[in-house]
């Protein structure tokens, strides 16, 4: 089906209440307002079931179809939380909350689903089940985690699940995919480097950790360019250098280093995650000091499984035509905690052009609010496709 018309008449509605959220963002697990109002539309849509409290503060929604014999079960996920940042967008329904905003699309993440949700449940024109996910913490807290390990999968029975992000600088309405590894696990770590601290005017007496922490940053930096194969992908970026003093005069004591490595397959992540406990420890002790690497393994790689990567291009493909879908779209050293459903159950992640609009995480980003009716139709058009009713 091409974009709905159904969908055309609820433009509106779903704009009011992207831009209802987008005006009262919400941080991590904390989203006990934007809980509240998924969860009050969905009984109010008329969900077969709705649960709250799935993954701390995730809502999700049952929606039987018309007819349910094929047994399957289809999860569609939107993520919910904000981002810290203070919005520069200037628009009339911008964050009334200080230091917190949307700047990564949640809002219209959320909305487009509820839209979706309210066509589905008017219509069930298909042959199963759609569970409708909406999930808190995307936005480092691993909210997609909390929720499969609260049994999310199984308790709803979900066969198959699929999400979708809006992507700023492709053009309104083209949808982008890519089957296989999509978007880059997300590691983060800590270094502690040990010294001896004293004067600035006499640094002979030190062990300056202000020294070795520069050597190890520039250090690491040799993982990429010469550990690892060239054809391979990795990012290694070292995000915060933190002493204990602000003094001019003063060498620090110990150094705190803080970063993130981005990598696309198990094997390179396991050889520079060693590689970075080998030049933190051994540069540290060639200068006479000590080092500790905290490292965390945080979002796995996002990786579409081909069939359902295939089917929902081609889905995406009736509702906007083929030639506005690219199904061989570059991989993205960014991270997606929906990595955690995919880990659980087959499906694939798509990406819908927000047009020229500021970047994701910028202060000045705003979700496309053109975008919603074509985002409704791709959901509505997934679900009828993939659970078709007889005759």
């Amino acid at each position: 089906m091409p974009v709905h018309n159904r969908f055309a008449d609820l433009h509106a509605d779903i704009t009011a209440w992207r831009r209802d959220i987008h005006a009262h963002p919400e941080l991590l697990f904390d989203t006990g307002r934007t809980s509240g109002l998924v969860a009050g539309k969905l009984r109010a849509f008329g969900c077969d079931e709705v649960v709250e409290g799935i993954g701390r503060t995730g809502v999700v929604g049952v929606i039987r179809g018309r007819e349910t014999g094929s047994g399957k079960v289809i999860g569609l996920r939107a993520d919910m939380d904000a981002l810290p940042i203070e919005e520069a967008t200037g628009v009339p329904y911008a964050s009334t909350a200080p230091g917190k905003m949307h700047a990564c699309g949640h809002d219209g993440h959320t909305a487009m689903l509820l839209g979706a949700a309210r066509y589905l449940t008017e219509t069930r024109n298909f042959d199963g089940t759609v569970v409708v996910i909406f999930q808190p913490a995307e936005e480092g807290g691993g909210g997609g985690r909390e929720m499969v390990e609260d049994g999310m999968m199984e308790r709803f029975g979900i066969h198959e699940v699929y999400g979708l992000h809006n992507r700023p600088g492709a053009p309104v309405g083209d949808f982008a995919i890519r089957s296989g590894p999509t978007m880059a696990a997300a590691d983060m770590f800590t270094i502690h480097v040990e010294g001896r601290g004293g004067h600035a005017a006499r640094p002979n007496t030190t062990v300056d950790t202000t020294l070795v922490a520069c050597q190890i940053v520039i250090a690491l930096q040799s993982i990429a360019s010469r550990n690892v194969d060239p054809m391979e992908s990795v990012v290694l970026s070292i995000t915060s250098f933190r002493t204990e003093t602000d003094a001019f005069n003063i060498i620090p004591q110990t150094v705190e280093l803080r970063g993130t490595l981005r990598t696309l397959s198990a094997e390179v992540q396991d050889m520079a995650e060693a590689a970075i406990e080998r030049i933190v420890t051994q540069t540290a002790g060639a200068y006479g000091a000590q080092a500790h690497l905290d490292y965390q393994r945080n979002y796995p790689v996002t990786f579409n499984h081909p069939e359902q990567a295939d089917f929902a291009g081609r889905v995406a493909g009736a509702v906007v035509g083929e030639d506005r879908v690219n199904t061989d779209t570059p991989r993205v050293m960014g991270s997606e905690d929906f990595s955690f459903m995919l880990n659980e159950r087959p499906g694939a992640m798509i990406f819908l052009g927000n047009g020229d609009s500021a970047n994701l995480h910028h202060p000045a980003y705003d979700f496309n609010d053109e975008i919603i009716p074509i985002g409704c139709s791709y959901w509505a058009a997934l679900v009828e496709t993939a659970m078709p009713v007889s005759g």
